[in-house]
């Protein structure tokens, strides 16, 4: 790295001074309610694409990747998304289906993670979403698949600017 664009990157600010708090000890035992607090909190604060994530996917000998998603629903404390089966992210799904989701919103310095095993919804489900997106037409795209993530791990993480960062981390 050249001298000075390391400058330049320390140099950029990290976080606003005026983040909203959040004290582990009042959050509930439910991650979802939480999730669905801090998703509400972005939407109320215009937030562009709150709904946006990445997802990470790994092949069954590791190799990892990753892309950004939107977020279809939350059902039976299930993440939904989808994509087409023949995707590559669609193919390391069928081989390991095991998976992360990451939504940052840097405007309020939040961040959840959610780890968990991916399973496939029914072609019913998948066909309404389909027919549900922008745009759509009327046909069926049989390739179209509707994902649910079942977390084992949901992490929360507020910044500080003070770079005191809290973490709030669920076991499922």
């Amino acid at each position: 790295m050249t001298d000075s664009l390391r400058r330049q990157l320390r140099a950029l600010p990290d976080f606003p001074d005026n983040l909203p708090l959040f004290d582990p000890a009042t959050a509930p035992a439910d991650p979802i309610a939480l999730f669905l607090d801090w998703l509400g909190q972005a939407l109320a604060a215009g937030l562009p694409a709150p709904h946006a994530f990445s997802l990470a996917t790994a092949t069954p000998e590791g190799a990892v990747s990753s892309r950004m998603l939107i977020l279809k629903d939350i059902e039976a404390g299930a993440f939904c998304f989808a994509s087409t089966r023949s995707s590559r992210k669609g193919g390391e799904l069928a081989g390991n289906p095991q998976a992360a989701l990451n939504f940052y919103w840097p405007a309020v310095g939040r961040q959840i993670r959610v780890v968990g095993t991916v399973s496939l919804r029914s072609a019913d489900a998948s066909a309404a979403d389909w027919n549900d997106r922008p745009g759509a037409d009327g046909s069926a795209n049989p390739a179209w698949q509707l994902y649910a993530l079942h977390p084992t791990e949901v992490e929360f993480w507020q910044a500080s600017a003070d770079r005191h960062h809290i973490r709030h981390r669920y076991a499922l």
